[in-house]
C-alpha cells in the first residue's frame, strides 16, 4: 500500500552488525574487558589503537564514520546513559528471533530457535519486492547460512546470498570474488563467511544491478564476541564501520543512489554485562541481552545525532520504518508494529 507522503528517499540500505552491544557503539572500547587477561591477547597494541580518556573519544576511534558522519547527519537511538531505550520485542534475545523481528515486525513467540526452518511470516523485503518498479530490485548478502531461511527465499523470490553460496552471475569481477571465496579461510566454519567478502559481493551487485533495497547482514562481531576474543570483536567492528563508510561515500557519487537513498543500521540482539563476563553470551537468561541501539541517515531524516531524549523503540518497528521511507505501509497477515516516526521527521 503506497502511502500519500512526498519523501526523498527512492533506496534503502539496511545493514546489521551480529550481536554488537550498545555499549560499544556509545562508549567505544569497554574499560573492563580491554584490559582483561583472558578476553585480550594484545592489550597494548588495542589500548593503543582504541583507549583514550573519555567515551566520546573512545567510540570516535572505534567508530569514526557512526560519529563524525551519522553523528551529524543523521540519528542515533539506544544510548540507555541518557534513558534512550531500544529494545527487543520477542523474548528469546538470539538471532534468528531478532531478524525475523527486524524484517517481519512481528516478535513471533514460534520462531524460538536458529534451526534452518523456512520463516512463515512475511518480511518487508519480499512485501517491498512485490510493489511496482521494486520487483527483482531488492537484494540481500549475508555472511551467516540462516538466512535464506530467515527471508524465506523459496517463498520471498527476494535474492538472498549468503555464506559461501557461489554468486551465479558470469563476469570477471564475480567470477574473481567466487574464487576469493573458494580460497578464503574458513576460521568461523563453513557456515560463516568472512565479512570482507560479504561487504564486496554486496557492493559489486550493488554497481551493477542497482537495486532499491538492498541488505548486508555482517556476523563476525558475533562470532568473535562468544570466542571470547575481544580485540578480535573490535578490529571486526571498526573494519565494518570502514566499509560502511566506503559504501556511504561510493552512495553520494553514483547519480542513482545520490541524495536518494536511505541507511538502516541495527543490531539482532545485544549481550551481557562485561564485569560478570557475560558479554560472551545472549539469550533470555543473560539480562542486558535484549538491549539493543539503531542508527539512520538519509534524506528524509532530520539530522538530530544521537538521541538524549528518555524514550524506548523496539527491533518490530524497524520492518515498517523501512517500508515507510519508501512510502508504502507495509502490511502482512499478522499486525505489525508502527514506523519510527522520529526517523522520518525531515
Amino acid at each position: 500500500m503506497q502511502t500519500t507522503a512526498q519523501q526523498k528517499t527512492e533506496n534503502v540500505i539496511i545493514i546489521t552488525l551480529d550481536g554488537f552491544r550498545w555499549q560499544e557503539v556509545f562508549a567505544g572500547a569497554d574499560s573492563v574487558l580491554i584490559n582483561h587477561d583472558k578476553f585480550t591477547e594484545d592489550k597494548k597494541g588495542l589500548q593503543e589503537k582504541f583507549w583514550a580518556a573519555t567515551a566520546d573519544e573512545r567510540r570516535k576511534k572505534l567508530l569514526p564514520f557512526f560519529w563524525n558522519t551519522i553523528a551529524l547527519q543523521g540519528q542515533l537511538y539506544g544510548n540507555r546513559w541518557h534513558n534512550n531505550f531500544v529494545n527487543n520485542a520477542n523474548p528469546y534475545w538470539f538471532s534468528y528471533p531478532g531478524y525475523n523481528e527486524i524484517f517481519t515486525g512481528i516478535p513471533d513467540t514460534a520462531v524460538n530457535s536458529n534451526d534452518k526452518r523456512w520463516n512463515k511470516n512475511e518480511n518487508v523485503l519480499e512485501f517491498i519486492n512485490k510493489q511496482k518498479g521494486f520487483e527483482n530490485k531488492v537484494a540481500a548478502f549475508t555472511s551467516w547460512d540462516v538466512f535464506p531461511w530467515i527471508l524465506n527465499e523459496e517463498r520471498s523470490k527476494v535474492y538472498v546470498n549468503s555464506a559461501f553460496e557461489k554468486i551465479s552471475i558470469n563476469s570477471p569481477t564475480f567470477n574473481l570474488l567466487n574464487e576469493m571465496q573458494m580460497n578464503a579461510p574458513r576460521f568461523l566454519g563453513d557456515g560463516v563467511r568472512p565479512d570482507l567478502l560479504t561487504f564486496y559481493i554486496a557492493k559489486e551487485y550493488l554497481k551493477t544491478y542497482k537495486p532499491r533495497v538492498l541488505y548486508i547482514g555482517f556476523d563476525e562481531t558475533d562470532d568473535f564476541a562468544h570466542g571470547g576474543k575481544y580485540d578480535m570483536y573490535l578490529h571486526s567492528a571498526y573494519m565494518v564501520d570502514q566499509l560502511i563508510a566506503d559504501l556511504w561515500g561510493w552512495l553520494q557519487i553514483d547519480p542513482y543512489y545520490k541524495n536518494k537513498t536511505t541507511i538502516i543500521i541495527t543490531t539482532d540482539h545485544g549481550r551481557g554485562d562485561a564485569k560478570k563476563e557475560q558479554w560472551t553470551s545472549h539469550g533470555a537468561k543473560i539480562p542486558d541481552a535484549g538491549q539493543i541501539w539503531m542508527a539512520v541517515m538519509g534524506p528524509d531524516t532530520e539530522a538530530k545525532g544521537e538521541l538524549k531524549t528518555q524514550g524506548q523503540l523496539y527491533q518490530k518497528q524497524i520492518a515498517s520504518t523501512i517500508a515507510s521511507f519508501l512510502g508504502f505501509t507495509f502490511k502482512s497477515a499478522k499486525a505489525v508494529a508502527e514506523p519510527v516516526s522520529e526517523m522520518l521527521s525531515k
